[in-house]
């Protein structure tokens, strides 16, 4: 493992997330006595308002429309346990284990702030749970990312309390079980605690930032197929020339012209042009590509300032004395760059998706056999290589592009009138998630039948040698990856090329 990533009052960033979320690196939360006394005072304050009977929301109150419903003192107590228990109406899959890791990361850092109002021992058990990887089994279904993401957060908070199921080393177990086996108490969830588990953004923010790291390796694995592809296709190379993209300066577009310049290694002596332009998914990779890494810098300032904000309600000003009463738990700019990934990714997949179909097209891949095929003349009439594969990355493309409809714009008005305006973030997220799963599909489909494509071209008489960034690659793909002679199902190629993948198995550019 590397170094801990601390929980504090310091900022994380995505790659902190996924390196708790994959359990490369332990949570731990920040030690010193001046954090501890921050959230001791915020849980301090609120006991002292509730001594005063002062009137807080969620606190002395119902919640949602509820507002305007006293809960007395006496009732006080067990107003947090109805909470998570009526909203355990969660349906849908269940998040996966790195999902809900990313989840109880992204809302361990918001109660981090000391702005919630929480007992320190209730951060501990959270990180607690992350050390022993005790996980909440969270139905994905069920928020509309505008009061926080309150269904499937209640699931943490009832797990906590020692209710509902949790995942622990490799069994779905009860959570008052694992409780036991732990030695622990399960907590009595104090006034504000249940609400502020729930009423915030981190379920989306939490897959958020494991959609933004699977977009950003795909955006390299991308370019990298592009570079085999110009090779299979004999490509024009001057299509990425430095002065050409000197004339339109996108920063992201340019360095993937600069990403694909060094795979073919433009500086060598370049082979006879075969045509002045290739068709538009190779001369314009850089610019679809480009869309996708100029964005991600704005992508990372919506989801990070996301995971560092204090997103709950109402928030506790402890040092001000003051209980603010606000819309901190809207999921809008996670909805907003979610739904723009999908439009980036979907645009992935479309660029791969045409890529393929000149490579299997004799009309459009100069002198390639059809459909990518390496079997002999006595057998090449009933063989027929990459077709079906074509066929199938047609339909995840499709289907990645069609997931491109914004979730933010069908906002719904719930729970009587009083959500009446939501971010629908969580289900933009989800959907981002699910673009990708399609999209990788398509890269690993690409890779193999680009992989096959340089072999055939490297068989052919006068074929240059392979520049050294992409015979590296094509050498380490052959041992997992034989080229295909006779037809023989791929299916089980494909998803070790795509576990491959989800792994980051290559290294790509600096």
């Amino acid at each position: 493992m590397t170094e801990p990533v601390i929980f504090g009052e310091h900022l994380l960033r995505i790659e902190d997330v996924l390196a708790v979320a994959q359990r490369r690196a332990p949570a731990r939360l920040q030690a010193d006595e001046t954090f501890r006394s921050r959230i001791i005072r915020g849980a301090q304050f609120l006991d002292t308002l509730l001594d005063r009977e002062g009137v807080i929301y969620g606190v002395t109150t119902g919640y949602g429309d509820s507002c305007v419903v006293a809960v007395p003192l006496h009732q006080v107590e067990a107003l947090p346990q109805h909470l998570f228990t009526f909203h355990g109406c969660g349906l849908g899959k269940l998040l996966d284990a790195e999902a809900t890791r990313a989840v109880l990361a992204a809302r361990l850092r918001s109660l981090t702030h000391g702005m919630s109002g929480v007992r320190i021992e209730l951060l501990e058990r959270m990180q607690a749970f992350l050390e022993h990887d005790v996980l909440p089994l969270i139905p994905e279904e069920g928020s509309v990312g505008a009061s926080g993401d309150l269904t499937p957060l209640s699931y943490v908070a009832a797990a906590l309390a020692g209710e509902r199921e949790v995942l622990y080393r490799g069994e779905r177990r009860s959570a008052a079980e694992v409780h036991r086996q732990l030695g622990w108490t399960p907590l009595t969830l104090r006034p504000k605690e249940a609400l502020a588990l729930m009423n915030g953004t981190a379920v989306m923010t939490g897959l958020a930032c494991l959609a933004y790291a699977r977009a950003d390796y795909l955006l390299q694995l991308a370019t990298r197929i592009t570079a085999l592809n110009v090779i299979a296709l004999q490509g024009n190379p001057e299509h990425f020339d430095e002065r050409l993209f000197a004339a339109k300066p996108h920063p992201g577009q340019t360095q993937v012209a600069a990403w694909i310049r060094q795979d073919l290694a433009i500086d060598a002596p370049a082979a006879p042009l075969h045509r002045l332009q290739d068709r538009y998914s190779i001369r314009c990779a850089p610019h679809v590509l480009g869309v996708l890494a100029d964005s991600l810098g704005l992508l990372r300032q919506f989801i990070e300032t996301e995971l560092n904000s204090a997103n709950d309600n109402p928030i506790i000003d402890a040092d001000n004395e003051r209980v603010l009463h606000g819309g901190h738990f809207y999921g809008g700019h996670i909805a907003f760059a979610m739904d723009s990934l999908k439009n980036l990714v979907a645009n992935v997949a479309d660029l791969l998706d045409r890529q393929l179909a000149l490579l299997v097209d004799t009309r459009y891949n100069h002198g390639l056999p059809s459909n990518l095929s390496g079997a002999p003349a006595a057998t090449a009439m009933i063989n027929h290589g990459f077709k079906a594969v074509q066929i199938g990355t047609s339909a995840w493309t499709a289907e990645a592009l069609k997931n491109s409809m914004p979730a933010s714009v069908f906002s719904r008005s719930t729970e009587c009138h009083n959500q009446d305006k939501v971010s629908m973030g969580t289900i933009a997220a989800r959907d981002a998630l699910r673009s990708l799963e399609l999209t990788e599909q398509v890269a690993a489909a690409t890779l193999l039948a680009a992989q096959q494509g340089v072999w055939l071209r490297q068989r052919q008489e006068g074929a240059r040698p392979l520049p050294a960034p992409l015979a590296a690659m094509h050498g380490e793909l052959a041992e997992a990856f034989p080229p295909l002679i006779e037809d023989r199902a791929q299916e089980g190629e494909l998803r070790l090329c795509l576990e491959q993948i989800r792994n980051r198995h290559w290294s790509l550019y600096a």
